[in-house]
């Protein structure tokens, strides 16, 4: 998980939502990402789809089989969805979303009964450290556009 704090940190230092993810095989990162949305105008550039994607290509395989995500925040509904098509196994995540998470904080995408698969999940690993860049990143936005005024 603290691999994951290093991502979400890059992903704050370059003006991102400091989001970060590593995708881990044993004890061997095989992924790892950090937002990119802003730079990237990509809306599927999240920290996860990125680690998702570097560890299937590492695999040499969509499916991955026996690797754990680590990411600092709860997944929205299309990164949950991705690891559901990728069938991973595991992920642990930070904080919580209040406004988008697909573990229950809105809808539980990786518990759904409808789909063939399951994810294992645990939540709160770290999660005030994560919690914590992601207040400010917000704190100083906000401060950006009031002295924009």
């Amino acid at each position: 998980m603290r691999l994951a704090l290093v991502q979400a940190k890059i992903a704050l230092h370059n003006g991102e939502s400091p989001i970060g993810a590593v995708a881990v095989l044993g004890n061997q990162v095989i992924g790892a990402g950090f937002n990119r949305k802003e730079v990237a105008h990509d809306p599927l550039a999240h920290a996860e789809m990125l680690a998702l994607r570097q560890a299937a290509e590492h695999l040499g395989n969509w499916r991955l089989k026996g690797v754990t995500v680590y990411c600092t925040l709860e997944p929205c509904p299309m990164c949950a969805g991705a690891m559901l098509q990728a069938r991973l196994p595991r992920l642990v995540y930070g904080a919580k979303d209040i406004r988008f998470g697909a573990d229950g904080s809105i809808v539980d995408v990786l518990q759904a009964e409808g789909f063939n698969h399951r994810v294992r999940v645990r939540g709160g690993v770290l999660a005030e450290e994560s919690a914590a860049l992601l207040q400010q990143f917000f704190q100083q936005r906000r401060a950006d556009n009031y002295s924009e005024r």
